[in-house]
């Protein structure tokens, strides 16, 4: 193959994109085009090019077997990035940046006019960024677990909260950014930041924070954390779908994600509009996997079993499955593999439950083939909570049942696992039991239940008759109030496994989580203070799902008040967003009498 490295793409605003361009040496071109927009290095391995044998893709052996196939391929740094110029403020300049490319790759000499984007994570916000603008010659898309819908509400913030991966990641990347690169005494400076003691010691403050020595990247998190109101910032280019995915051109799209991914929300979200609005084709993949880990057939403490993987199950393996789709969509090739345009959904569960020879626990899964998302054979089920901590069926009886509980936010209930990315070394994310493990930042390292907290309230099902299997969306209804002019809610899901040989104590597998801050009770844009004696119905809605809670375990439902790290931590006293200087104590209460009977929704399939 031919290489033209560092090409110079020139944006409307005079930044320098540095481009490498891979050619096939035949020269039959004019050829289709394949594009990744990378912040990570355009020359460097990507992390999830990983196949089942452990084997990473360098950049030059994808380009090979993309040109070997009759593609021109395309790898980017983005702006303020590795070689590219002009100064990073992440996410925002993506859609003119992606816009851009594409007029610049339509006009070469060696391009047929039909391009097709790829690529994970932020390689996948690029590609959705760009797409809402309709640039020329987007004719294909395959987005691996990113694409905003909606920035607001996964990605950056989630129910009202801030994401504090964020912090993490802006950390880790601003020691490749190129003020680090060309100042080693700033790169050792960075270097010296310990994370995990300045995650003990917030709120951090603008200029005294651990970026305080790159400013660019300090700016925009601030901004980002500062910004807890929905409004013009929440709209710009690259964070946000909602209001353009009118001009998305019609054309294939594959979409791929996790249970425990952190863009759960985004990619269901871009799949039910996408496949209601186009008439091409969009697929959904849903795997069990951490972000990006799709050949990892595990998560944190638990195993689904080798029929988890994406190669040898979705496909042979995720570069031939690409090549497929990139062949039947931009060279319009011949293919029975009508496969790649259906929905396929890991459903969690249903194992033997035994501790494998890697301490996990055997959870166990099967892949369900479909047409839609949800499946078609599910409907939507409640489950009420009750004063004695149960949660069936019935509804409530008694007109004054409520659980109360303190929360203190200088004593945030710890993150254990989740849909979680980017923590390190701070938090990491995954299938745990749900306990104060040592390995966990904030915990007591005692080992003993966040269910035995006394900020932590527990509703569970009796043991399971039957086997359940929820498949969809999951919301939690609260009544609430609050003698705090605001707080947060949290609502985790849980499969409680019973007592066995191997896990004599039991094992708490979080399922899924989610927050709601209360100051947004009347709406996202206009954020109002809680009255003390108002009870005030809220919906915690953590990220959709897909487990078989086996006969024999209980649904439980974990409500409390914080989750950190994982989100900032609501300092109770309605100060604005990112500044907990007046930290408070809350008296927060949950109704569940019939009046106001807090409740669980879930889908079921049937």
């Amino acid at each position: 193959m031919k290489i033209l490295s560092n090409e110079k793409i020139v944006t409307r605003d005079g930044v320098i994109l540095a481009t490498d361009v891979y050619l096939p040496v035949d020269g039959s071109g004019p050829w289709p085009v394949v594009l990744e927009r990378t912040p990570y290095n355009k020359c460097a391995p990507s992390r999830s090019e990983v196949s089942l044998d452990g084997k990473l893709l360098s950049r030059e052996e994808m380009a090979q077997a993309f040109t070997a196939a009759g593609f021109a391929v395309v790898f980017q740094d983005c702006r303020g990035r590795y070689n590219s110029t002009g100064v990073f403020t992440k996410y925002v300049n993506e859609g003119e940046d992606g816009y851009d490319t594409l007029e610049w790759l339509v006009k070469q000499s060696w391009s047929n006019g039909k391009i097709g984007t790829m690529g994970l994570s932020y390689a996948a916000h690029t590609q959705m960024a760009a797409a809402c603008l309709n640039p020329p010659g987007l004719s294909c898309m395959a987005l691996d677990s990113g694409g905003f819908s909606s920035a607001y509400q996964c990605g950056i913030r989630q129910g009202g909260a801030f994401e504090m991966k964020q912090a993490t990641w802006a950390h880790r990347q601003a020691l490749n950014s190129p003020e680090a690169k060309a100042n080693p005494v700033l790169k050792k400076a960075l270097e010296q930041e310990d994370m995990i003691a300045w995650f003990k010691r917030m709120p951090w403050k603008p200029g005294h924070s651990p970026l305080r020595h790159v400013p660019d990247y300090e700016a925009y998190l601030f901004e980002q954390w500062s910004k807890g109101a929905f409004g013009e910032y929440w709209k710009q280019s690259g964070i946000y779908s909602l209001d353009h995915y009118q001009d998305i051109p019609d054309i294939p799209i594959m979409l791929m994600s996790s249970w425990y991914d952190v863009y759960v929300k985004s990619t269901l979200d871009n799949f039910k509009v996408l496949r209601e609005k186009n008439r091409s084709a969009t697929a959904l993949i849903m795997g069990p996997w951490l972000h990006g880990d799709r050949n990892n057939t595990f998560s944190g403490d638990v195993e689904f079993g080798p029929q988890a993987s994406f190669d040898n199950n979705i496909s042979t393996n995720w570069l031939d499955h690409r090549l497929n789709w990139f062949k039947k969509w931009l060279i319009a090739e011949d293919s029975p593999e009508s496969y790649l345009e259906k929905v396929r959904i890991f459903q969690m569960g249903g194992g033997s439950a035994k501790r494998d020879e890697n301490e996990r626990l055997i959870h166990g899964g099967q892949w369900i083939t479909g047409e839609e998302w949800p499946l078609t054979n599910s409907a939507a089920q409640r489950f009420y909570f009750h004063q004695n901590g149960s949660l069936h069926q019935d509804k409530p009886s008694s007109e004054c049942g409520k659980v109360q509980y303190v929360n203190d936010p200088c004593k945030p209930v710890p993150t254990i696992g989740g849909a979680l990315t980017s923590g390190k070394p701070v938090f990491v994310g995954g299938a745990f039991d749900q306990c104060e493990d040592p390995r966990f930042f904030g915990t007591l390292g005692d080992n003993i239940s966040l269910a035995a907290r006394t900020d932590v309230v527990v509703f569970q099902t009796e043991p399971l008759t039957e086997d359940l299997a929820v498949s969809g969306a999951v919301k939690i209804h609260l009544f609430i109030e609050s003698d705090a002019p605001d707080t947060d809610f949290t609502a985790k899901l849980v499969d409680v496994y019973p007592a066995s040989e191997d896990y004599p104590k039991g094992f708490a597998m979080n399922i899924t989580d989610g927050i709601f801050r209360c100051r947004y009770h009347d709406s996202w844009e206009h954020p109002t203070t809680l009255q003390v004696g108002k009870v005030v119905e809220i919906v915690v809605e953590p990220f959709a799902t897909c487990n078989l809670f086996k006969q024999g375990h209980r649904l439980r439902i974990e409500v409390a008040s914080s989750n950190f790290p994982k989100y900032d931590v609501n300092p109770n006293s309605g100060e604005p967003e990112g500044s907990a200087l007046l930290k408070r104590k809350a008296l927060n209460t949950v109704h569940v009498s019939s009046k106001h009977a807090s409740y669980l929704e879930i889908e079921v399939a049937q």
